[in-house]
């Protein structure tokens, strides 16, 4: 079985993997970048195991990238939201959601600077403002004609603008598209 950490590098990329590094991992973070933050709106979104998604946020808790803490709407259930050096990690996955749209498959979402509504460049940067605006100062919208088949509560609730960091309402009930058969929907969080 391979380690976990990486004891024999010194430095701090190999620093930064032992926390982000693994499976599911940047994709949790990206979806509380999106949002996101009940148990089971990660699950449904990610198809991700019970068991894994648990270890991977037990493990973003201990490493101080997200807060978990009581639902007060909910007894029994948790909130995760990230801590200050969880939002630093904002300019390294948009990075990625970059690379991936230029290199992999197109990006479903865009992103634009909320004070002018012009979207970012690959490098984050508002090119109309001439700055890096933080996560708080950004919208997500979906890219025309490019919503995509899922109809998970989270994939619905992306398919309008959203802040980044703004809670995603996913108690919508979901709306069915011509051409599927089924809606995916969990009804219970899990701690």
């Amino acid at each position: 079985m391979e380690a976990k950490g990486y004891a024999g590098q010194d430095c701090s990329l190999a620093r930064a993997l032992e926390v982000i590094g693994e499976r599911w991992t940047l994709l949790i973070i990206r979806d509380a970048f999106y949002g996101v933050r009940h148990f089971n709106d990660f699950r449904a979104h990610l198809d991700i195991p019970k068991a894994v998604l648990s270890d991977r946020l037990a493990g973003l808790v201990d490493d101080g990238i997200l807060d978990r803490r009581t639902d007060p709407g909910h007894a029994g259930r948790h909130l995760y939201e990230f801590t200050p050096a969880g939002r630093d990690l904002w300019p390294a996955v948009h990075a990625l959601l970059t690379w991936g749209s230029q290199h992999r498959a197109p990006n479903r979402l865009r992103f634009k600077h909320a004070a002018c509504q012009t979207e970012l460049d690959g490098r984050g940067s508002c090119q109309t403002c001439q700055l890096t605006p933080p996560p708080t100062e950004i919208l997500t919208e979906p890219v025309p004609e490019s919503q995509g088949r899922r109809q998970d509560p989270v994939a619905l609730a992306l398919r309008t603008p959203h802040p980044l960091l703004k809670p995603l309402d996913t108690t919508m009930p979901p709306a069915r598209e011509p051409g599927l058969d089924r809606v995916t929907r969990v009804t219970a969080d899990y701690p």
